[in-house]
Parts: C-alpha cells; structure tokens; sequence
C-alpha cells in the first residue's frame, strides 16, 4: 500500500470498528484513497454508502442518517471550498446534538500557503461548532503514526456521540493525504500486524455516554403552574426520560411538531390527577 492508501484504508477501518455503519462520499481529486477505501468497505459489507455530488446534499443526508440513527453517521468531501459547503450541517448538528463526522482531505503541509490550486485553511474553519478536531497530517511512507491515527478517529467518535462528557455533536477530522492518490493494488488489504485489536474492538474504548447513564429514580416534588414542552431532543431515550419525570409531577405534557417520542403514548396514557395530556 502506497502511504495515502494506508492511512486512508486505516481511517475507515477504525471508523467501522468504533460503529460507523452509514458514509457519505462527495467525490473529489484529494479525497480519491478514502472513495476507494469506502468503496471496499462496502463491497464487504462493512457499512452502508451513500454518493452525493454535491456537498450541501451529502452534509444534510448524512445529517439525516445520524439523527435517525443516533449513530455517527460520517461524511467525506475534497479539499479547498468543498469543506465549507458542509457548514451549514454542522451548524444544525451542532445546535441539534446530532452525532456527525466529517472527513475533509487535504494537501499535504508543504503545499498550504503556496498558492497551489483549490487549497485553503482547512483546520478550524468550523470555530466552536464542533465538538472535537484534528489536522493529520499526510504520512511520509511509513506506517509508525498508526496508532495516531486509530486513536484520533477513536477519540473523534467519542466526541461526536458525546461520551466524552459533553453534548453529542459534530467534529471534524482533517486529513492530509500526498500523491499517489489512487491504490498501488486494488483490493489490497491491510497488513495483518495493523488489523487493530482482537475481536474488531477499536483502538480506544469509548466511555459510557451520559445518555445511558442510570437515571435518578427520586420522585420530583409536585409544582403548580409546570408545563413539559416536548422538542425534537436529540435522542428518544430523552423523551421517555423527561415525559416520566412530568407524569412523576403531574405535570401536563404536550408535543411540539418536531418532537421525537411516542406520541401515541402522549394520547394513549391515562393521566395522572390533575394532569392532562395532548400530542
């Protein structure tokens, strides 16, 4: 495997191994070893990927199958002004706690600030929105930044489901990769001493998120004049949580349009005393 290859074929491997399951390629020139490393991905079965064109629709798609999923869903594009075309995903992710990896390639180090075509800053162009990012750099032709590389897609996913002590969100990986772009042998594996660890565990263990956390089993103290609005949370789990919690206080519950959970539940359920329920 050429260095771009391997990183590349590193990178989604980890990915997969973490719990990646659905891809969002936008395809470009810079980002031609992860297109082909996802491509094999899927023609093992390894995960599930998507093609979009054009970088807004594969931002908000792979946006989508993160909020349904509650799953990492990650989304790959070129260099240059590609990577701002996902601005807006991220920001909605961002607002919206919706786990979202963005994979953006990149020239190498010695070709930022020179002038060469389609090259831009690509490290922070996202500011505060995300939740965790990282400037890999392209490798030199050997594979000892492996574990560098393994850790930094660990820790991203963690960041992006939110196991790292904050809100699930975006994050952004930044990755540079340096010609050739295209596999020395196609269909090439990887080498077995790199195949991570036993059993198809990632390279990092993710912490338990906050979101499965024991929740407090302490009945709330009654309050008058208390209504439960339902928003669209970002995980269902949330939504069951809170609407016992009101039916606990005996609080009234309704359901914003958007709100994720069981509305038929909200209609179904007989209320508590003094409490009334609507959808």
């Amino acid at each position: 495997m050429n260095p771009a290859e391997l990183l590349a074929s590193v990178v989604v491997d980890e990915m997969i191994r973490c719990g990646v399951r659905h891809v969002v390629l936008s395809p470009g020139s810079r980002s031609a070893p992860l297109a082909y490393a996802v491509e094999q991905a899927e023609r093992q079965g390894r995960l599930q990927l998507h093609v979009r064109v054009d970088e807004r629709s594969a931002g908000f798609l792979a946006l989508g199958l993160a909020k349904v999923t509650r799953v990492p869903a990650a989304v790959i594009m070129t260099s240059g002004t590609a990577v701002a075309n996902l601005h807006p995903a991220v920001l909605e992710a961002d607002h919206a706690g919706v786990p979202l990896i963005v994979l953006s390639a990149d020239r190498p180090a010695q070709l930022r600030g020179t002038g060469a075509n389609q090259t831009t800053t690509q490290p922070g162009m996202f500011g505060g929105c995300v939740r965790y990012e990282f400037d890999l750099p392209a490798p030199v032709g050997e594979a000892s930044e492996m574990p560098l590389w393994r850790s930094t897609i660990c820790r991203g996913y963690a960041a992006a489901t939110g196991s790292v002590g904050t809100m699930a969100g975006p994050v952004h990986l930044n990755i540079g990769f340096a010609d050739p772009l295209s596999p020395s042998q196609p269909g090439s594996e990887l080498p077995s001493d790199f195949a991570g660890r036993p059993e198809s565990k990632p390279w990092v263990a993710v912490a338990q998120s906050a979101a499965s956390a024991p929740e407090r089993t302490k009945r709330p103290e009654r309050e008058s004049k208390t209504l439960l609005v339902v928003g669209d949370l970002p995980d269902s789990a949330d939504v069951a949580r809170v609407v016992r919690h009101a039916a606990r206080a005996g609080w009234p519950i309704i359901a914003e349009p958007f709100g994720a959970g069981p509305r038929r539940s909200f209609a179904a359920r007989q209320p508590v005393a003094g409490q009334r329920v609507a959808a």
